[in-house]
């Protein structure tokens, strides 16, 4: 690859995140296709996923682009950002908070912090040695919140 070509793959990638940052996705996605089709980084593996799972809804080639881009550089804590906003895609909540704590161990950022500020974190179950999933639990809940006691 001539050094023009990879410059131009980079101008594209560079476009991609700052359509990112502004909650473009479409463009973003038009973007890392283009970048893509000139210079395959994996390194932008989870931002095109991220793309194809919100615009297209492809999920499963969402998931793979994530885990291949963390296959890629374990260590990089935007690849689990995006990763954590593919689960929010795919309404998996648990999942989604597992990716964002992963990245923040790895560094994290403030758009991670954000996230997981944004989800919160649950109340205790009103009878504690009692599992939260458990119906007595669940329902006591329900009812304290609505009457505003809890």
């Amino acid at each position: 690859m001539d050094p023009e070509t990879g410059a131009n793959a980079q101008k594209e990638f560079d476009r991609a995140q700052q359509e990112l940052d502004q909650n473009n996705v479409l463009a973003a996605l038009a973007c890392l296709e283009r970048g893509l089709s000139v210079r395959n980084d994996p390194l932008w593996h989870s931002r095109l996923g991220f793309c194809v799972a919100k615009q297209r809804g492809h999920l499963t080639r969402a998931f793979e682009l994530c885990r291949n881009a963390i296959g890629h550089d374990p260590d990089n804590p935007l690849h689990y950002l995006y990763l954590g906003k593919v689960y929010l895609v795919a309404g998996k909540k648990n999942e989604a908070l597992q990716a964002f704590r992963q990245g923040r161990l790895l560094g994290g950022s403030q758009e991670i912090e954000r996230l997981l500020d944004s989800i919160g974190t649950r109340k205790p179950p009103v009878i504690s040695f009692l599992s939260r999933d458990n119906l007595l639990n669940k329902y006591l809940g329900i009812i304290l919140v609505r009457l505003g006691l809890r």
